[in-house]
């Protein structure tokens, strides 16, 4: 394949597939944006604790959390995403990356042919480098997103740097995301970070204001046990827990709190979000902290839920009776 030309297949995440009508079945909650996913024949060359596409997973091959991910003619899905595209059912597509020799010629070849469509592209990938995070600008990529997920430089390592023989290093992820500010611009640069891995609450919310700080956008995720990964055996994070860190997450990126005005315990916990009363409680009641957290028109249903269990990121608004729960949920009850 020459430099820019578009690899034959792609892999579409499932429910983006229904929506195409590339696959039979239903959906609870319909994707606002159309997840896609490089296409390999073998795994990653990184080794995440977490993901199922890491080097040392025995988990399925067309697995990307709790999502299946089946390959498609790349031809087919562009045309398929153009009459999505002309019937308004998506508002963005987002293009992710496994990591391996000539993703970044897949990528550019992809973004070319997605931008036919005249929809806003993101890509979501490992560390470029400043010419290639250059190129996506001049292609017609509108955002890009490069997932730390870990808060704290000694965890990154843990789960998914040099100690478990990956090729990522938490430095040069934080200047590829200094480099990507420049391309983009603030606010138009992303990450990714998950609830659940070791981490406190302070190293959590510490992370969430140096990004704000620096104009990146930290999307939320609950850890998501996939068999045959070697974090398999650890559990999500309690609900509670994870409802506290929407809740900080949702008034520091909108600036109605920073962590100086926040409250810990002795063992990093949170204890006190800094906002009175009232105003948190109008807050909870909108909604929107708990709503799916990343680009503009992304909902990423059921990426940390199974249908009809316990939802950590709604898709949609939640309505009364959710918000009812999601009170005691907070409250512990």
């Amino acid at each position: 394949m020459g430099a820019g030309d578009c690899p034959s297949q792609i892999r579409v995440s499932i429910g983006s597939a229904i929506l195409l009508g590339l696959a039979k079945g239903k959906m609870d909650a319909q994707p606002t944006t159309l997840y896609l996913l490089t296409y390999h024949k073998g795994k990653c060359v990184a080794n995440c604790g977490f993901c199922s596409q890491a080097r040392t997973s025995t988990s399925r091959a067309d697995m990307l959390s709790r999502v299946t991910w089946p390959p498609f003619s790349t031809k087919h899905v562009i045309e398929e995403l153009k009459a999505a595209v002309e019937r308004r059912l998506i508002a963005r597509v987002c293009v992710q990356a496994m990591n391996y020799r000539g993703v970044f010629t897949d990528l550019v070849g992809l973004v070319k042919e997605v931008r036919r469509a005249n929809i806003p592209i993101s890509v979501s990938c490992q560390p470029l480098t400043g010419p290639q995070i250059k190129r996506f600008s001049t292609i017609g990529v509108d955002r890009i997103c490069i997932p730390l997920d870990l808060p704290t430089k000694g965890l990154f390592e843990q789960v998914k740097g040099t100690l478990v023989g990956a090729p990522y290093l938490w430095e040069r992820h934080l200047v590829a995301l200094e480099q990507a500010l420049h391309v983009f611009g603030r606010g138009r640069v992303s990450t990714h970070l998950i609830v659940g891995l070791g981490e406190s609450d302070k190293e959590l919310i510490e992370i969430f204001q140096v990004l704000v700080d620096m104009g990146v956008y930290p999307s939320l995720f609950a850890f998501t046990p996939i068999p045959g990964t070697r974090m398999a055996e650890r559990s999500q994070p309690p609900i509670q827990r994870y409802r506290k860190m929407q809740l900080a997450h949702h008034l520091m990126t909108t600036g109605l709190a920073r962590i100086e005005q926040m409250e810990f315990d002795g063992e990093s916990n949170l204890i006190g979000l800094g906002v009175p009363e009232d105003a948190l409680m109008e807050v909870v009641r909108s909604g929107r902290p708990f709503m799916t957290s990343g680009c503009p028109g992304c909902n990423r249903p059921y990426f940390n839920e199974r249908p009809g269990g316990l939802i950590y990121n709604f898709p949609r608004k939640p309505n009364m009776g959710e918000i009812t729960r999601i009170e005691r949920q907070i409250k512990g009850v």
